[in-house]
Order: C-alpha cells, then sequence, then structure tokens
C-alpha cells in the first residue's frame, strides 16, 4: 500500500539525520531549501507507489480472472462471448479477423455476468444480462441459442452450469416517509421543483446496487435519510417475486426482511404506489 508523502519525507529526513556532513541541514521550516526539496521528491515517490499498487491490483484481479475452471473464470468467458462470430477452431476465443471496432463491440451482447455456486448440487448459477435502453434486459432467445452452444464450447467436461437469463425481479416497496411540510407536499413532490425526489432517490439506490449484488433494506433507508424534506422513512413491508421455471412466468411475492440477492441478478422497482407521505 502506497506511502503518504508525510511518511516519506519522515523517512528521508530520519535518513538524512544519520548521513555524516549534513548535521547543518537542520530547519523545521516546511519552505528550506532541502525541506521543499524533500517534499517535491517525497511526492514523486508516493505517485509512483500509487502506480505500483495499482498495476498490482490489475494483474492479481487478471490471475485470479483467467485461471480456467474457477467461478470467476466463467464470469470472464460469459463477457467475452461475441454474438455473430465463430470461434477459432479447438481455441476458446473468437476470430476477429477483418472485424472493426465497432462490430466487436456491438457483438458483445453480454453486459453483466456473475457465477454463484449451487448451495444443494455440484452445479455453477451463471447469471447473464445485456442492456436495452439502457437499462439492464435479458438478451433475446436466438442470442441465447447462440450463447449456450458457446457455453458448452468452453465448459470444462463434466461441470453441470445453468444460465439464468430472467426478466428482473420485481421489488414492491410500501414505504411511509414523514416529511418536512416546508419541503415536500402530501404527493412527495417538491415544492421548490416540482420533482419527486424519493422515487429519484430509489432510482438512483437500484442503479447503484451492483449486478448480482444485495438489496439491503437499511441502506435504501440511509439512502432516503439524506433525501431533503425526509424526516423518517419507516419502512412497512417489502417484497419480491421472481421468474418461476415451472410455469414461466412471476411467483407470489416474498417479503425481504433484511436483504436479498436477485433471483435474476438485478431488481425492477413495480411502482411507487405504496409511497405514501405523512407528516
Amino acid at each position: 500500500m502506497a506511502r503518504s508523502i508525510a511518511q516519506i519525507k519522515a523517512a528521508m529526513i530520519a535518513q538524512k539525520n544519520e548521513a555524516p556532513g549534513l548535521e547543518d541541514l537542520n530547519s523545521d521550516s516546511n519552505t528550506s531549501i532541502y525541506g521543499l526539496l524533500f517534499f517535491i521528491v517525497a511526492s514523486a515517490i508516493y505517485l509512483l507507489e500509487l502506480f505500483f499498487d495499482a498495476h498490482k491490483a490489475e494483474v492479481d484481479t487478471a490471475i485470479t480472472n483467467q485461471k480456467s475452471g474457477r467461478a470467476t473464470w466463467y464470469r470472464t468467458m460469459a463477457l467475452r462471448f461475441q454474438y455473430g462470430f465463430d470461434l477459432i477452431a479447438d481455441r476458446d476465443y473468437f476470430d476477429n479477423t477483418g472485424a472493426t471496432a465497432e462490430q466487436i463491440e456491438n457483438s458483445q451482447i453480454i453486459k453483466y455476468a456473475a457465477v454463484e455456486e449451487s448451495d444443494s448440487e455440484s452445479r455453477l448459477i451463471l447469471k447473464i444480462a445485456g442492456e436495452t435502453g439502457g437499462e439492464l434486459a435479458p438478451i433475446p432467445q436466438a442470442e441465447r441459442n447462440a450463447f449456450d452452444a458457446y457455453l458448452n464450447e468452453f465448459r470444462f467436461a463434466g461441470v453441470k452450469v445453468t444460465v439464468i437469463n430472467y426478466e428482473p425481479d420485481r421489488l414492491y416497496l410500501n414505504l411511509e416517509i414523514y416529511r418536512d411540510p416546508l419541503v415536500l407536499d402530501e404527493n412527495g413532490q417538491s415544492i421548490l421543483t416540482g420533482e419527486r425526489p424519493v422515487e429519484a432517490a430509489i432510482n438512483e439506490y437500484m442503479k447503484e446496487l451492483p449486478f448480482n449484488g444485495e438489496l439491503i433494506i437499511q441502506s435504501l433507508v440511509d439512502k432516503l435519510q439524506q433525501v431533503p424534506g425526509v424526516k423518517i422513512a419507516h419502512v412497512l413491508n417489502v417484497e419480491s417475486s421472481w421468474i418461476d421455471p415451472a410455469v414461466n412466468d412471476y411467483g407470489q411475492p416474498q417479503p425481504i426482511d433484511v436483504r436479498r440477492i436477485a433471483v435474476s441478478g438485478y431488481y425492477k422497482v413495480v411502482n411507487f404506489d405504496n409511497v405514501t407521505y405523512v407528516v
């Protein structure tokens, strides 16, 4: 971890104090010639150590994701999928001969991926999602068929992989917002701007939630408490529902007591009808 400039400068001064012949360099002023020189050199060393730390982190991440067979490797391979391109024979990467950078980028339709190990059997759960109109969405069936063929090409023999490519989990919020009547009206609109800051904060929280990240109710409350005009954000009930493969539709909403990871990997708030504002 990179040392601070002050730490580096202090180490240099300690070395100077032990060096014979430098006894006259004893000023405590930060504007002394040697003090300024030490500060400049310490600043350069600090930046260099930051670069080394960043490089090490990048290398460690690359090594972790590229180790074949690890769960993180399956995620990396999913994100590398290119729709409309073929793999090089006996390899796990695509032939991009003659393709433009734009064609390659457009073919990489899987924008989000996460891998979990099943709790009940020896199986990997691979969650994927693309984007439609700037929002997370499942990839269409034709693309899914191509991805399944790609998965069968690179997965390890004997490894069972279930792909989750669902519509988002539905999130039902039942909240009671104690408002400042000088700032928010009874409908949750800002008196000053006419906007709905509570709804905006909820949408912002959902965008900040990482793919396959854990929705924590208390974190959502903390976010709402920062909204101007919100005195108390009181949670009455939070539920979610997800695609049930048995019926190929959403199941019954289930309560979220503290936290939950979406089955699909991401959530979508159904509506704000049950967000009420009281004084």
